[in-house]
C-alpha cells in the first residue's frame, strides 16, 4: 500500500489550531453548542435523540437521515446517498473506487490536498490551474486538452477551497459536456454550498445535472458542526455507491448514532442555520474592508463569490511564509500561507494566505492582527 505524504494543512493545524488564540483562517461558520441545537428540535426529535439505542448503525446511513439529505437536491432519493465518517472518508473511498493503476485523473490547482494526493497516490493524475486573473476562474478548454483515453474522474471544488470562487453557470455546464461526452466521472466538493454573502449564487449540485456526478457534502462547513463527523456523497450510479459502501467497510463501518440524530435535527432546521452562517458572513466582511483599506501596500484584496474565506495576496518583502510564522508565534494570530497548498502538479501562488470570516470575534483578531503589523512596521 503506498504511503501517503504529510497532510500539510492538518499538520499545520494540528500544531496552532487549539494553541493560537486567534483563529482567523476558519472555514467553517460558526459553531453551535449542542444545547443550541437541541432547542431547535421538535419533542419528537428530541426524544429519538435521547433515547436511542447505541448500537451500531447502518453503513449507509439510517434510512430517515438518507431521506433528509435527498431532499436538499432537487432530483435525489434516498437510494442515491451514501454517509460518510465527514468528507474526508468519502474523498477517500471515491477516489479509491473509481481509480486504478491504469486510470487518469484531473484536479484544479490549488486545491484542498486529499483531492491532489489520494489520486497521485493510485494512478498519474493533471492538475488544472485557477487563473487569479480571471477571479480563480477555471479554463474548460485547458481541461479538454488535459484528457486521456484513460481519464477516469475530474474532481472540482467550488465554492473553492481556499479562493471562495464560484465557477460561472455556462463553464460549469460546459464541464458536465464534456464529462459526459467522454463518460468521465465528476467529483464535487460541495461543502461550502449555502454558505456566503447575501446574494450569492451558488452552482446546482452536479448530482441533480449529471448521471455520473459525486456530490460530496457535510456537516461541517455550511452548517457549522464539523463536530457531528458526518458527511455524504449523492450519486445516481447505484454500483459505484455500492463500491463506495463496502469500502466504508474497511473504513468507519457506519456513523454515530447520535451524530446521525442530530443531524436529522440540523436538516431539519437547514434554512435558520444556513441564515444563521450566511449573516456572520455579512457582518463580518465589512471589517475586512475596512482593515485592508488602511494597509494597502500590504495586502491586496477582494471579496470572494461565496463560502467564508478568501485568497488574500500579501506584499511583504520577508514573503507570506516568514509573515504567517511570526504572526502566529509573536501574536497569537493564525493565517494559512499559501505553501499550504503547493502542488506537485504545477504552480501554485506564493504569496497568499487565507483568511475566514464565518465565525464570530473577528474584532478581537484583527485588533491583534493590526497591532502585529504596527509593532513591526
Amino acid at each position: 500500500m503506498t504511503t501517503l505524504p504529510d497532510f500539510r494543512l492538518e499538520t499545520h493545524f494540528a500544531k496552532w489550531e487549539f494553541k493560537a488564540r486567534y483563529h482567523m483562517t476558519a472555514s467553517d461558520a460558526e459553531a453551535m453548542s449542542l444545547r443550541d441545537l437541541l432547542a431547535m428540535a421538535t419533542p419528537e426529535a428530541r426524544e429519538a435523540f435521547e433515547g436511542m439505542w447505541l448500537g451500531y448503525t447502518e453503513t449507509f446511513g439510517a434510512p430517515d437521515l438518507r431521506e433528509a439529505i435527498a431532499a436538499t437536491y432537487q432530483r435525489q432519493t434516498a437510494s442515491d446517498i451514501l454517509c460518510f465518517a465527514g468528507a474526508s472518508e468519502g474523498i477517500f473511498a471515491a477516489n479509491s473506487v473509481l481509480l486504478d493503476k491504469n486510470s487518469h485523473a484531473i484536479v484544479v490547482t490549488p486545491n484542498y490536498q486529499s483531492h491532489e494526493t489520494l489520486p497521485v497516490a493510485i494512478c498519474e493524475a493533471t492538475g488544472v490551474p485557477l487563473d487569479p486573473e480571471d477571479n480563480w476562474s477555471l479554463d474548460i478548454d485547458r481541461v479538454a486538452a488535459a484528457i486521456r483515453p484513460n481519464t477516469k474522474l475530474i474532481t472540482i471544488n467550488f465554492p473553492h477551497n481556499p479562493t471562495g470562487a464560484i465557477l460561472p453557470l455556462d463553464r460549469y455546464h460546459a464541464l458536465i459536456a464534456l464529462c459526459r461526452t467522454h463518460g468521465i466521472y465528476l467529483l464535487h466538493d460541495e461543502i461550502f454550498n449555502g454558505l456566503g454573502p447575501t446574494g450569492t449564487q451558488h452552482l446546482p449540485f452536479v448530482a441533480d445535472l449529471y448521471e455520473r456526478g459525486l456530490s460530496l457534502n457535510v456537516m461541517s462547513k455550511s452548517y457549522g458542526l464539523p463536530g457531528l463527523r458526518v458527511g455524504w456523497i449523492a450519486c445516481q450510479d447505484a454500483v459505484v455507491l455500492s463500491k463506495m459502501e463496502r469500502m466504508k467497510h474497511y473504513l468507519s463501518i457506519c456513523n454515530s448514532g447520535p451524530s446521525e440524530r442530530l443531524t436529522m435535527i440540523a436538516l431539519a432546521n437547514r434554512e435558520r442555520i444556513l441564515a444563521r452562517n450566511c449573516a456572520i458572513v455579512d457582518e463580518n466582511l465589512p471589517k475586512w474592508d475596512a482593515f485592508f483599506a488602511r494597509f494597502p501596500e500590504l495586502f491586496e484584496w477582494q471579496h470572494p463569490d461565496g463560502s467564508c474565506m478568501a485568497f488574500v495576496r500579501y506584499k511583504g518583502s520577508e514573503g507570506v511564509e516568514a509573515f504567517t510564522r511570526s504572526l502566529v508565534e509573536e501574536s497569537g494570530v493564525l493565517f494559512l500561507p499559501s505553501t499550504i497548498y503547493t502542488s506537485e502538479l504545477g504552480e501554485t501562488p506564493q504569496d497568499r494566505l487565507r483568511l475566514g470570516f464565518g465565525r464570530l470575534g473577528l474584532d478581537e483578531g484583527i485588533a491583534a492582527l493590526e497591532a502585529h503589523l504596527r509593532r513591526n512596521s
